[in-house]
């Protein structure tokens, strides 16, 4: 008798043919914890620029090709790939991301998916032509409490939202911001490969100050605390509310050198709607934060980081990723309670939804195409921060109306040696 190998593999068995082959480009960040979610997978590839901080990851998995350069991995063992995670800097999520696709590769990619709002659009065309399934790394998306927030909004237990406050204690105590570059460079050490690093950016000599980690708050390299943490909180009210593209952003900032992000910003959105008044959604970095509800109590804090919706029977309070969602005043919960559950909710991982998708089981549930859009709603910040003043956003056509100027921010200039 034949018997199926799921069954002589015991229970909880995957048999090799549904099995995903996957690669990691910056296995020695948070792109190691994404291929710990993954790891009923095949990992068959890790590349990272620095292979001291990635030792342990490729200890893990040593049966995994090693690379520094991701471009030799993609071509060497392209036809060994299904997908790749990328967890590298923002700089070069477009251009990896750009070239695993074009290879026919699905991939997920780690918040803010670019590092400027005219890849955001190339990767998003790049999706329809190659029909990978693609997936963003802000994990929040396939939170239970995230559908939660979704339903409560949407069944109108606070009313007609009038305005939303999204908030994050980045980047202060995490990575510097507001500093000026560093004078003299630091020795090379030896287990960095400083040029695949850079990347597309201008040519720097090596420091500290830029890897590992502290590369989020430079210019250069990161999209400071919005682009941190902006897939996190403005992902929440964008999906409950169904907005569109803002139509205006302002932002207003400690002293910025632009060099480095400010210590701390505030930035004003205006949303338009159909039938209904403009909707006004504020962001804070830095520590800053909107006053606290008069219905918290004097020994409450607003959390360090989260989203409050100001409705006309309500507001509604959460923290970072959509958790622990709350309604003020405390008497709307019972109402709550009586919502329906209308979203499905996501099994296991977001890093696993992903896979679940390259294997046809599933829909990716944060995909470029709604990634995409989310992250330029984001760098519009930093657009805003750069032109100094208002600026006013025609999201059809992708560019600044008011100040043409401003339009130069959208995108960048890449290094000799790598392209989009």
């Amino acid at each position: 008798m034949v018997l199926p190998r799921y069954v002589l593999g015991g229970p909880g068995y995957q048999p090799p043919s549904d099995t995903m082959n996957i690669a990691c480009i910056g296995s020695g960040g948070v792109g190691g914890g994404n291929l710990q979610s993954v790891e009923s997978e095949n990992i068959v590839a890790l590349c990272d620029i620095d292979w001291k901080k990635s030792a342990e990851v490729f200890d893990r998995y040593p049966r995994a090709a090693r690379y520094r350069d991701y471009r030799a991995m993609l071509d060497e063992m392209g036809d060994e790939i299904d997908g790749v995670i990328i967890a590298t800097p923002d700089h070069t999520h477009a251009v990896t991301t750009a070239h695993a696709m074009r290879m026919g590769m699905h991939v997920y990619t780690q918040k803010p998916l670019t590092h400027t709002v005219h890849e955001a659009r190339v990767l998003r065309d790049l999706a329809d032509e190659t029909g990978v399934v693609t997936q963003m790394g802000n994990q929040g998306h396939s939170h239970d409490d995230a559908r939660l927030v979704n339903e409560w909004i949407r069944a109108g237990v606070i009313g007609t939202v009038r305005e939303v406050h999204v908030w994050t204690d980045r980047a202060a105590g995490w990575w510097p911001q507001g500093v000026d570059a560093p004078e003299m460079p630091d020795p090379l050490p030896d287990h960095v490969s400083w040029d695949l690093f850079l990347g597309p950016a201008p040519y720097r000599q090596y420091h500290s100050a830029y890897h590992p980690f502290a590369w989020r708050g430079w210019v250069d390299f990161g999209t400071g605390a919005i682009g941190d943490m902006g897939a996190h909180l403005i992902d929440h009210p964008v999906w409950a509310l169904e907005l569109g593209y803002p139509s205006t952003i302002e932002c207003r900032s400690t002293p910025f050198n632009g060099v480095s992000h400010p210590l701390a910003s505030l930035i004003n959105y205006t949303f338009e709607r159909d039938g209904g008044a403009p909707l006004p959604l504020t962001w804070y970095d830095g520590g800053l934060k909107p006053p606290k509800p008069t219905e918290m109590a004097d020994d409450e804090d607003l959390p360090a980081g989260g989203v409050l919706f100001v409705g006309d029977d309500g507001k509604l309070l959460h923290e970072t990723y959509g958790q622990n969602p709350r309604l003020l005043p405390a008497e709307q919960m019972e109402a709550a309670r009586e919502v329906e559950q209308t979203l499905p909710r996501v099994e296991g991982s977001h890093e696993m939804n992903w896979v679940q998708a390259c294997k046809g089981q599933t829909e990716a549930v944060c995909p470029v195409s709604y990634g995409g859009p989310i992250t330029e709603t984001m760098l519009l910040g930093v657009v805003a921060l750069k032109a100094g003043r208002r600026i006013e956003w025609d999201g059809a056509a992708g560019r600044v109306t008011n100040a043409p100027d401003a339009n130069q921010h959208l995108h960048h200039s890449y290094r000799a040696g790598w392209t989009l």
